[in-house]
């Protein structure tokens, strides 16, 4: 188990489309960390940023980009680009300055403008991407990829349109409580179920949209932290990226199989479930110790996949505990108490860092209207394209 590091501060810029820059979205969200921190901008000596692959040159140097706006002092800058797990990697990167003792203070900011529409790969040809071979050759949006592993629920575990439906229901709900949200606004099933058909089984508030947002953490050494008067300070215990492991290297294609069992033993646990084994050893807890989980609900039938990826329950066992009321807040192990993607829709490298804040106020005990009663130990999880993903482990 690595040492942890300390969350001093985060902050938000409020979900939506308002058609601006990711840079205003960004420094909003830095300055409202720096400010929930205590922290200085001056005294701020490593800035992270979230790559935003959309918005030209000053995405790509996202870290020099978000630098430059607050004001130029000197700190060091990186940039990192994961798809959605690009938050959860600035802040590895972070996290391991300040492991070295190469950095006090570090701030790690995510923030996207976002297109309508659908979310394309957009870097040329890349025939060894699965993500764009979907794409450009069988023409499955995201969309349909999200169908086709809500119709292997329901084939393997008999989930039904209405499941996924009271998964919508329950976020909405924890949405309305949520200032940074971007839907607020309660729905049903019968809501869910009644809106349009995109690609069977899901309808179309079954699916998020795509936003405008950012988010934004300071980090610094728990020693750091308690210096400055912080007690008890919430801690990120571990940071899971890891990769597949052959010969399990088709990357989580719900549509497409590879069997190796001739050659290699087939893996016992799948990619995702590794980034959440990878994630408990490295803070050295189980699923038995969270409390709550944020998890990366690009549909409503893939938060019951991660609930399984993340060992909350056992394979086939997430409609019961989702009817049971075990997963909304109040109930035995809350998923996605923020409202999750459902209510926020997607900015990509501000959602993994927007996870850690919601974590972050839970534990504090701040989450107001949303509050998971004695919350000490949360994950997040988010998967990238090409075959990566991320974890995070907050305790308190």
């Amino acid at each position: 188990m690595s040492s942890p590091v300390a969350v001093l501060g985060v902050g938000m810029h409020p979900w939506g489309k308002w058609g601006r820059s990711f840079v205003g979205y960004g420094v909003h969200a830095a300055r409202a960390a720096l400010a929930d921190a205590g922290v200085d901008w001056r005294d701020v000596d490593l800035v992270v940023g979230g790559e935003t692959v959309r918005n030209g040159y000053g995405g790509y140097v996202a870290g020099a980009t978000f630098a430059q706006a607050l004001g130029w002092n000197g700190a060091r800058v990186a940039t990192s680009y994961a798809a959605c797990a690009t938050g959860a990697q600035a802040l590895d990167t972070a996290r391991a300055r300040i492991l070295a003792g190469l950095c006090e203070v570090a701030l790690v900011i995510g923030a996207d403008t976002t297109p309508k529409g659908f979310l394309a790969p957009n870097a040329g040809e890349r025939w060894d991407d699965p993500d764009w071979l979907r794409f450009r050759l069988l023409g499955m949006t995201n969309p349909a990829y999200f169908a086709l592993y809500a119709r292997r629920r329901m084939d393997l575990y008999g989930a039904t349109p209405e499941d996924f439906a009271l998964v919508k229901a329950k976020n909405s709900r924890h949405g309305l409580y949520n200032p940074h949200a971007r839907y607020r606004k309660e729905v049903s099933a019968r809501d869910v179920l009644a809106s349009a058909v995109v690609c069977d089984p899901l309808h179309l508030l079954d699916i998020c949209a795509t936003s405008d947002g950012a988010a934004a953490v300071v980090l610094t050494s728990v020693d750091h932290a308690r210096r400055t008067g912080a007690v008890a300070p919430v801690r990120i215990d571990a940071v899971s990226t890891v990769t597949p492991t052959f010969p399990n290297t088709v990357l989580d294609m719900p549509n497409l199989s590879t069997d190796a069992s001739t050659t290699v033993p087939a893996p016992a646990r799948t990619f995702k479930e590794s980034i959440a084994d990878a994630a408990y050893e490295e803070a050295g807890i189980g699923p038995e110790d969270v409390s709550l989980a944020e998890v990366y609900d690009l549909s409503t039938a893939l938060e019951l996949d991660w609930m399984e990826d993340l060992g909350l329950c056992k394979r086939g066992e997430a409609e019961s505990l989702l009817r049971a009321g075990d997963t909304t807040v109040g109930g035995r192990l809350p998923v996605n108490p923020s409202g999750g993607l459902a209510c926020f829709g997607e900015a990509v490298p501000a959602q993994a860092l927007a996870q850690v804040c919601e974590v972050t106020w839970q534990l504090r005990g701040q989450a107001t209207g949303r509050q998971v009663e004695g919350a000490r130990v949360g994950i997040t999880a988010n998967q990238g394209l090409f075959g990566h993903g991320s974890a995070v482990v907050l305790t308190r």
